[in-house]
């Protein structure tokens, strides 16, 4: 039976899961919020529905759940709380803290929260054909902050999923050389009340509570599902994918103390995990007070539905699931052969989108980086705090930043991925910006009213002699050639690129690490701070990513001659190769890589060498023998241009990238 609401010509039919309920009422409203409540006559498969004519789409509903009250066994019905539908296509209204959202609390909840809605039905989305991985660019984007500031869109449309579909926004991410949007949160979520006790809201959104529903901070005067089509329409025009980060891993309903709003009150058992000692707590692998319990096959139903719908009708291209490891976990542990993982990868209609994992969860072992099975993509951390560490000359030795620059084959080999797995990344929406990681060496959350708690101190950040915005030249252009070195590193290297919306052109937060609560300023794009140099230089990159196989493989790279070439070759400043003992040598700043396009398994094309000195003096390096001559096509520190034979000497400035095209072929073989 299909759960949520269904309307056809005659009226609605209304299907909702609770195993321990003992009756289920749905409750309408009218527009002056008069309601009328209905049981629901039918029980299938503790399935409770029923058929209501005469109303139909726009029409605003919630449920009651009668049942057993027993916080100890983890029972919480109450009939005074109104309960969001979980199949709910569109949410309406706003959450109000109060005494009645509580679940013991006898007063009714109903003028504190929002209400289902009824929506019409859809035509399946068209969506096109999912470009290879090795030329996909991902762009994590907030969909309000990414045109709240936008001259060029409308206001009446800025920060809306409209606005994002807007020409203007558009043809900025086709014009940039990315490939794919990546969307923070957009089913729609509330925020928790210990924020909006501080004015404040929750920005992110990683607080669901809609799982089918499109965020209503997002949305127009209009149909959100409509609206939200029409800008997946507009970026598919475009060549742009779309893929939802989504939060699965728990519920806006947070911990026991917190709201009663949909599934706690509908079957608290069955939703959530629970104490086996204790059912009135919740085991908490997330770190927002409590784990959705995919063990529990309506839950895994809840989640695999509300997936496919967001493919099938709304158009969207994939997904990167926020603390993927709770949602594997069996007892206790992390289980890669979990009913989610296995039920997912059979699936026909998800098995052919984009996965994106963020392998970790707060949970012991939960993190599992390279730990997800085929054909999932992951967020490397492992090389985000390698290159950061490697550029502020803190990595104790080469081995693990060239593992990492040559698609991480250590992590996802075994596993019979490619490269495409390791989404590489050095900033995300949770951390500094670029900018700001090359300007603070510590938090500035002040605005946040937390008091300093919240927020990573692991930043592996560098404020090059001054904390924050200063006017001193040199240290400006020490953080503008360390922005340029970060961006080259990411865009060259082996694996799927992500940037955040704002680094190709100097954004900050000006030191916020954290700025989840933050819907103003300090988290909008400001399209008025453009650096018009740097932005040019990362559209340049993407280019140059786009147009040369040898930038974009399939396999990982073997090291192994094949008519006497090899398609990786690694060189020391010397000109030499490096050796087994160079790669763990203490102090060593500076690695070559010679990329033969002969041998890229993408296509033919040209061949590269490049050079990344994270040292804070000036190194010579001996242009190696692979080519004849080079040409400089990429100097971060702009000091160098032209053409040289193998075997000149030229001097790599303090800090700096250097990217060369083979333009001769060396006159012995390799």
């Amino acid at each position: 039976m299909e759960l949520g609401a269904t309307a056809d010509d005659q009226g609605v039919r209304f299907a909702v899961y609770s195993a321990a309920a003992t009756g289920v009422d749905v409750c309408l409203f009218t527009p002056d919020g008069t309601e009328r409540r209905m049981p629901l006559p039918d029980r299938t498969d503790n399935v409770w529905s029923g058929r209501v004519d005469g109303i139909g789409p726009g029409q605003r509903y919630g449920f009651r759940a009668h049942g057993p009250w027993d916080p100890g066994h983890g029972d919480l019905f109450n009939p005074a709380k109104l309960l969001l539908d979980p199949y709910g296509r569109a949410v309406a209204g706003t959450l109000r803290d109060d005494p009645a959202l509580r679940a013991g609390s006898t007063a009714d909840s109903a003028p504190y929260v929002p209400r289902s809605v009824v929506v019409p039905s859809f035509a399946p989305a068209v969506r096109p054909a999912l470009r290879p991985w090795t030329d996909t660019v991902l762009y994590e984007l907030h969909v309000r902050g990414f045109t709240a500031a936008m001259p060029e869109v409308p206001p009446e449309l800025r920060g809306t999923y409209a606005g994002l579909g807007h020409p203007a926004a558009v043809a900025y991410l086709a014009g940039l050389g990315v490939t794919a949007v990546e969307l923070l949160p957009v089913q729609h979520s509330v925020t928790e009340p210990s924020v909006a006790a501080r004015d404040l809201t929750n920005y992110w959104g990683y607080n669901t509570l809609g799982y089918f529903a499109p965020d209503t901070r997002f949305a127009g005067p209009g149909c959100p599902v409509e609206e939200f089509r029409g800008m997946v329409d507009a970026l598919h025009a475009a060549g742009i994918e779309v893929i939802l980060d989504v939060v699965y891993n728990h519920t806006a309903e947070g911990p026991p103390d917190g709201p009663t709003l949909s599934f706690r009150g509908l079957d608290n058992r069955t939703y959530y995990r629970l104490d086996p000692g204790d059912g009135s707590r919740y085991r908490d692998y997330t770190g927002c007070g409590n784990t959705l319990d995919l063990r529990q096959p309506p839950v895994l139903r809840l989640v695999l539905d509300s997936l496919r719908y967001w493919v099938t009708t709304m158009g969207v291209d994939g997904f990167r699931f926020d603390l993927a490891s709770a949602l594997t976990r069996s007892a206790d542990s992390v289980d890669r052969y979990s009913a989610f993982l296995g039920a997912v990868g059979q699936d026909p209609v998800l098995r052919g989108v984009r996965l994106i994992a963020e392998p970790w969860d707060l949970g012991m072992d939960g993190y599992r980086v390279g730990g997800f099975p085929p054909p999932w993509a992951e967020w490397n951390g492992r090389y985000r705090d390698a290159v950061r560490d490697f550029w502020r000359g803190s990595l104790g030795h080469l081995a693990e930043v060239g593992t990492r620059l040559a698609g991480s084959e250590d992590l996802y080999g075994l596993s019979g991925r490619g490269p495409y797995a390791s989404v590489n990344f050095v900033t995300a929406h949770d951390g500094f910006t670029l900018r700001d990681l090359v300007s603070y060496e510590r938090k500035h959350n002040a605005a946040n009213g937390e008091r300093g708690a919240d927020g990573t101190d692991d930043n592996r950040s560098e404020n090059f002699g001054a904390e924050g915005d200063t006017a001193d030249p040199a240290i400006v252009a020490a953080r503008g050639r360390q922005v340029r070195n970060l961006l080259a590193t990411l865009l060259l290297s082996a694996g799927t690129p992500m940037l955040v919306a704002g680094d190709e052109f100097g954004r900050t937060q000006h030191g916020n690490n954290n700025a989840y609560c933050q819907d103003n300023a300090t988290s909008w794009v400001d399209w008025s701070t453009v650096d018009g140099e740097l932005l040019g230089f990362v559209r340049d990159l993407l280019a140059l990513r786009a147009s040369e196989p040898v930038f974009r493989r399939r396999g990982f790279f073997t090291g192994v001659a094949v008519d006497g070439r090899r398609d990786l070759v690694w060189y020391r400043p010397d000109g030499a190769e490096v050796t087994a003992a160079d790669w763990y040598r203490p102090g060593d700043r500076t690695l070559g890589a010679y990329l033969d396009g002969t041998r890229a398994d993408t296509g033919a094309g040209a061949s590269y060498l490049v050079y990344l000195h994270s040292g804070r003096d000036a190194v010579d390096v001996v242009l190696p023998p692979p080519a004849g001559a080079y040409t400089v096509v990429v100097d971060t520190a702009g000091a160098a241009t032209g053409t040289r034979p193998a075997g000149a000497t030229l001097r790599l400035p303090p800090l700096s990238v250097l990217v060369l095209r083979a333009d001769e072929p060396a006159a012995d073989s390799r």
